[in-house]
């Protein structure tokens, strides 16, 4: 989309670029997040994997996100707002201050392994390290700081009472904490 502005006889032009964004929605939201988000005209990838359920009486492949929480929308970056104000969108993700993006070749990858049909296994990556002090930046305990603390496989926070000599570990999802420095 390109628009053209008039000013003293000088023309500029503004291309607006389309990117694939990346929100959290309400836990198991995802589905209906897409829909309405189609129906107001985004272009909405949420990547879907069959998984085997078992239930007491049964066994059946139900259709499950590849992420959990996450959905991209594939819009300008003036336009983040918009999509926050869907019922069940939480939040924009960020990345170094600015909003998250799915590259092409990500979005490339993430086809090709569905289009595989085996079971994925979604692990997070964070920019996080033990010994970090953190903020945490949603859920219940948003707004505190600490430290993590913890093993690559197991993420905890840890927030000190030093006035009485004690600590308080808490285990936390790696997305809602980030580096303070």
């Amino acid at each position: 989309m390109n628009y053209g502005y008039c000013i003293s006889s000088v023309t500029f032009v503004c291309s607006m670029k389309q990117q694939w964004y990346v929100y959290y929605t309400k836990s198991r939201h995802e589905k209906k997040v897409k829909e309405l988000l189609e129906r107001r005209g985004f272009d909405v990838f949420l990547p879907m994997q069959k998984v085997l359920r078992q239930w007491s009486d049964r066994k059946k492949k139900v259709e499950t996100p590849l992420f959990n929480s996450y959905i991209f929308v594939r819009t300008e970056e003036h336009r983040i707002s918009d999509v926050l104000q869907i019922p069940g969108v939480s939040w924009n993700i960020r990345h170094n201050g600015k909003p998250a993006v799915l590259h092409a070749n990500e979005y490339d990858l993430i086809n090709r392994f569905l289009a595989t049909g085996l079971t994925l296994e979604v692990l997070a990556t964070p920019d996080l390290r033990q010994g970090d002090q953190v903020k945490v930046i949603d859920g219940p305990l948003r707004g505190m700081y600490g430290v993590l603390v913890g093993t690559a496989d197991d993420t905890r926070f840890l927030v000190a009472l030093d006035s009485i000599g004690q600590s308080i570990r808490v285990t936390l999802e790696p997305h809602l904490m980030k580096r303070i420095t």
